[in-house]
């Protein structure tokens, strides 16, 4: 792959060479095609949208994008690149939410413009959340460059290219400064790991304000000279299978996306919506930003399999902002490894063998480092690198791994420039555990900060969330969490927050179905659930990825802000 010094020259080559050629394709909930823009046509958008912020704007100011879905955001965040302005992602602030992270990140970067649609420009409540801000409003279209346009200097590759902030699942936002060299080593890792090339055209629904769908899906597609297919994030929710059938259509090579999409487009399976939909041209099915599930996996490729899915192109993955986005993946056609280790040691910090079938538990394989990068686990107190088959804290070296957070420099010391004991090199420490095998398969285990300890044993909330939501399907999958709370007596107990299916608020017997919840949860994870609080659909706050928020839940939960049901 030819190198670039920024990813202005790269959009440039693609616009030279491969002019007519589509880079990106909006389509409705329904499939129909509602914009496209070809590489020419989004370099000649992007050139010219530069040209009116660099009279509104200094080089390094920010500029917040807001935008709903559709390619607009891509025209906005070239014209960024190309005018020197840092472009700042941000989620489409909530109508009536004060749960959202916008103050945060906008008190953090103090920008000077804002990016959006004609559209959301004249959105009421959208002015008057930003109107403390002095920020200036800029409408972006798809429309062509007219007129002249003013000499506009590459980027250096060390320049800020954006500011992505952290999905905040255990604190506060932070901004992570991706340069453009982070950003072309990553998209070359990428690039390198799922095998692509100009004709894996990809089809995305995730949000292009997260990392996953803007590097993982929107830029690696140009990276490689691909086209991708764009949809909503609300119209796959509502309808998973239009995925799948817009994947059939375009004959899409890559598709990615948390592990909860593929829950939902098995939960959501009708014969008759997949009449007719083909997904042998599949070959990427990325499955990461989120713990990846072996039973996923499985009923995903039981359901559809016979609509051409083939196995190997399952492909679990691990990332973070932080790393600009890919840390570790398999290869095109390898499939997916998954091991049985002992529930008991992984409470010890071990991974071995399960000592009888109670006791195992299996866990998936994320695959292994990224070329020209190192992973290591390493014990998050003493700092100390730990053998194969331990479990610790992950950490990550690589050119893909950012330099600083964003006006936060205990931040920056502390968690991009950790030191390993008796070695020299600059680690990012993920705040996540897991465990190398010996021939280097990273395992995720879980969150540091999440991670349970009642009376010195360590639980993982995911495993304890997977044990209640298997009971019932009154209690909605991947909308639970567990963490735990001081006793009067200062002991950790345990607490089980779980949302309940909206079919079944007024029907479900809430005492009898807690009373299976402790009956489960001491039975496989010897523990008491004290407190059980059954919640309404979407009271649980989750990030934009759809993590679930413990840290917030556990928060909420103690000031009594969850309504119960029942």
């Amino acid at each position: 792959m030819d190198s670039f010094h920024s990813l202005v020259a790269l959009l440039a080559r693609r616009a030279l060479e491969q002019a007519d050629d589509r880079a990106y394709v909006f389509v409705s909930e329904r499939g129909t095609e509602e914009a496209a823009l070809t590489f020419r046509q989004l370099h000649d958008a992007a050139r010219a949208l530069a040209t009116r912020l660099i009279p509104a704007a200094r080089p390094g100011d920010r500029a917040i994008l807001v935008f709903p879905p559709g390619i607009e955001f891509m025209v906005a965040f070239f014209g960024c690149l190309m005018a020197g302005v840092i472009a700042v992602p941000m989620m489409m602030p909530r109508r009536n939410s004060a749960r959202d992270s916008s103050a945060a990140i906008l008190a953090n970067c103090t920008p000077a413009l804002a990016l959006t649609t004609t559209a959301f420009a004249l959105r009421g409540d959208l002015q008057a959340r930003f109107a403390q801000e002095n920020i200036r409003w800029i409408e972006v279209d798809l429309s062509e460059a007219d007129g002249a346009t003013v000499d506009l200097p590459e980027p250096a590759p060390d320049d800020i290219a954006f500011l992505q902030y952290t999905s905040g699942s255990t604190s506060e936002p932070k901004g992570v400064m991706v340069s453009h060299a982070n950003l072309l080593a990553n998209l070359e890792m990428i690039r390198i790991a799922l095998g692509n090339t100009r004709q894996s055209t990809y089809v995305n629904w995730v949000p292009l304000y997260h990392d996953m769908g803007l590097i993982l899906n929107a830029l690696q597609a140009l990276y490689v000279g691909a086209t991708c297919v764009l949809m909503a994030p609300n119209a796959f929710m509502q309808r998973p299978l239009g995925w799948l059938r817009a994947i059939s259509h375009y004959r899409a090579e890559v598709a990615c996306g948390p592990n909860f999409g593929f829950d939902l487009c098995v939960s959501r399976y009708r014969t008759d919506q997949m009449e007719g939909v083909d997904l042998s041209s599949l070959r990427i099915a990325l499955n990461g930003a989120e713990p990846v599930r072996a039973d996923t996996i499985a009923r995903f490729t039981e359901t559809f399999s016979p609509h051409g899915f083939d196995s190997h192109a399952m492909y679990p993955a691990y990332g973070m902002a932080e790393a600009t986005l890919l840390i570790s993946g398999g290869t095109r056609g390898g499939g997916h490894v998954t091991r049985s280790v002992s529930r008991g040691a992984l409470q010890a910090h071990t991974a071995g063998a399960p000592v009888d079938p109670g006791d195992a538990q299996l866990v998936v394989g994320c695959g292994r480092a990224l070329a020209g990068e190192h992973i290591a686990i390493v014990e998050p107190e003493r700092r100390v690198r730990l053998p194969a088959d331990r479990v610790g804290e992950i950490w990550v070296s690589g050119t893909n791994v950012a330099r600083a957070y964003w006006r936060n420099d205990a931040a920056t010391r502390g968690e991009l420039k950790a030191e390993i004991d008796g070695e020299d090199d600059r680690w990012l420490r993920t705040g996540d555990l897991g465990f190398l095998d010996p021939s280097g398969e990273l395992y995720v285990t879980g969150r540091i900060k999440d991670l349970i300890v009642v009376r010195g044993i360590n639980h993982y909330p995911q495993d304890i969330e997977r044990t209640v939501q298997s009971l019932d399907n009154a209690l909605r999958e991947n909308c639970g969490a567990a963490f735990s709370v001081p006793d009067e007596h200062g002991e950790e107990s345990l607490v089980i927050v779980q949302e309940v299916e909206r079919t079944a608020r007024h029907s479900i017997d809430t005492a009898e179905i807690k009373g299976q919840i402790r009956e489960a949860v001491a039975d496989s994870h010897e523990l008491s659930a004290r407190h059980i609080t059954l919640i309404r659909p979407g009271a649980l706050p989750k990030t934009t990825s759809g993590k679930i928020q413990r840290k917030l839940a556990r928060r909420l939960w103690l000031d009594g802000g969850f309504e119960e049901v029942g």
